[in-house]
């Protein structure tokens, strides 16, 4: 069975009797893996591609994936993107301050502008490079995510309680180039989209419910129509909104630590993976025993689940290599 076959009998439910599916989210960590920068990772699919596939070989992965950061669909609608060696690229402009600029935000075409374009021909060397033998995990920004990166994370809060046109506007807007650029990295060679909007564990559920929900469930629709699945991943807490999250029918979903797998299970039912949550920083300071120890309790509890082996977030870059390597052999059955 290679990785592709795995990853459809665990949507199935029906997963490798032999092991876990394991998919550490790896970013920083994978380009110096790949003796590169985080720089050089963000900004060249072909670094980006070929750092994964060699992080995914030697810790035996079971998925690749185009997450990069936040600012992919940020740099299409105008925003200047200064890259960093060593640290997450930085946004240099805050597009949008008022409606009249949300009114005349550009259409992006994602085939156009740099740094979409470079995801989408990542997906492509993907599908060169691995031949259809492994998930490949697209990415878009939620909502609320990029609504927060056009026009500032505590603006954008205030205007979920002062300003519904404005809010509402936004995030409509961010849907369109949200679908366009998930439907290209489809059609590019993605199985599946990661669709990251980590800024909802900072709302209430009735904010969630008002703004986010239908946009969630209807962007997750569509992206079932282009015939890929979601993962959906919200950093944080997200406790709260589990008896809604339960209504946008994803795919996955990914659990950062603060929340308990049983209780979300028992909140979002049987039909859809739960992926998670050992806390990042237990794998990079712990010991390679008790990384093993922790990873081993929850592949032996939950193997009988939609399950996969992840940390709560990314994995950090000063994570010892001995440790990912033993959450990877926790995973065997």
């Amino acid at each position: 069975m290679n990785k592709l076959q795995l990853y459809h009998a665990l949507l199935r439910g029906n997963g490798n009797k032999e092991k876990v599916f394991f998919r550490p989210i790896l970013m920083h960590f994978a380009a110096r893996f790949n003796n590169t920068t985080y720089g050089k990772f963000a900004s060249d699919y072909k670094t980006l591609v070929e750092s994964n596939i060699r992080a995914m070989e030697y810790f035996d992965t079971d998925m690749v994936s185009l997450i990069s950061d936040p600012y992919r669909e940020t740099s299409a609608f105008g925003a200047r993107i200064d890259y960093i060696d060593e640290g997450v690229p930085r946004c240099l402009d805050r597009i949008v301050g008022t409606i009249e600029d949300v009114r005349n935000l550009p259409d992006p075409d994602v085939f156009n502008c740099e740094r979409t374009y470079d995801r989408i021909k990542g997906a492509e060397y993907y599908q060169q490079l691995l031949k259809g033998t492994v998930p490949v995990s697209g990415w878009i920004e939620g909502p609320l995510a990029e609504a927060c990166d056009l026009a500032g994370v505590s603006e954008m809060l205030l205007s979920l309680m002062t300003d519904p046109d404005f809010s509402n506007l936004l995030m409509d807007k961010c849907m369109i180039t949200a679908k366009k650029f998930a439907r290209a990295q489809i059609e590019a060679g993605c199985d599946l989209i990661g669709m990251g909007d980590a800024i909802c564990s900072q709302i209430d559920r009735d904010t969630y419910d008002i703004y986010i929900k239908d946009r969630h469930a209807e962007l997750i629709a569509f992206i079932h129509e282009c015939g890929a699945e979601v993962k959906l991943h919200i950093c944080g807490d997200i406790t709260h909104l589990l008896e809604s999250l339960k209504e946008i029918n994803t795919d996955i979903i990914d659990l950062d630590w603060q929340v308990d797998i049983d209780l979300a299970r028992e909140k979002l039912g049987n039909e859809v993976v739960i992926g998670g949550n050992i806390n990042p920083v237990l794998v990079q300071d712990k010991s390679e025993d008790e990384v093993y120890a922790i990873s081993r309790s929850l592949v032996e509890k939950y193997k009988d689940q939609k399950y996969l082996l992840a940390a709560g977030c990314e994995i950090t870059v000063l994570t010892p290599h001995q440790n990912l390597l033993a959450m990877s052999r926790a995973t065997i059955i």
